[in-house]
């Protein structure tokens, strides 16, 4: 019998190396509102996390003064700018393909609003490896827990392993009763990954799939 049947990956700093762009995102909104830019992005990936309202929050915004549907609107607007061009990380398409000839069913688990990941995937030409993709209906990246729940509901004997790149992605796992796997190359520090509950901390997507026995 397999370990594994699905591999859930997140998609944001997990596959989409994003995190410049999100940080030139956060750096133009603070700007815009009279705020100090992130001093680096070993500071940003200290502030980040989920739910996204108390990253704002951490950030210094006051709700009371600019909303957060508001911020998080002008926020998209800044990252369609930013993320035009961007791509994957290095290896990524190389561990997609391993994982598909390892007859793992693949699946993408994102805060992200679900037109957009697929939009996202396209460009990257990688949507051919994927059998699903579990997104937000919205821009205003609210947990993913409920939606990860909600496929396990519907698949009870998925045996699945789940890539990410943030405590929340670990929080999820847990919640889907999936291991985890935290790759240091997306928005949080290897200091915050590690004190998570997961199988393990890799530099990498193939190294994550060697270890863990894919």
């Amino acid at each position: 019998m397999k370990k594994y049947t699905h591999l859930i990956w997140d998609f944001n700093g997990t596959i989409l190396d994003d995190v410049q762009a999100c940080m030139q995102s956060a750096d133009r909104l603070l700007t815009a509102h009279g705020m100090e830019k992130l001093r680096s992005k070993e500071d940003y990936r200290e502030m980040f996390g989920f739910p996204i309202i108390d990253y704002y929050r951490r950030m210094g915004f006051d709700f009371e003064k600019i909303p957060y549907d508001t911020l998080a609107v002008e926020w998209m607007n800044y990252y369609f700018e930013y993320s035009r061009g961007i791509g994957a990380y290095e290896g990524i398409h190389e561990a997609l393909a391993y994982a598909k000839a390892c007859g793992l069913s693949q699946w993408i688990l994102s805060a992200s609003e679900s037109e957009l990941l697929r939009r996202q995937m396209r460009e990257l030409e990688i949507d051919a490896y994927f059998d699903g993709v579990l997104g937000l209906d919205n821009i205003h990246a609210h947990s993913k827990k409920e939606i990860g729940m909600g496929w396990r509901e519907k698949n009870p004997d998925a045996r699945p392993l789940m890539l990410g790149d943030t405590d929340h992605d670990a929080e999820v796992a847990a919640a889907m009763g999936a291991d985890c796997v935290l790759l240091t190359t997306g928005h949080q520090s290897r200091r915050r990954l590690e004190a998570c509950q997961c199988l393990f901390v890799a530099d990498s997507a193939m190294e994550a799939l060697e270890r863990a026995g894919v």
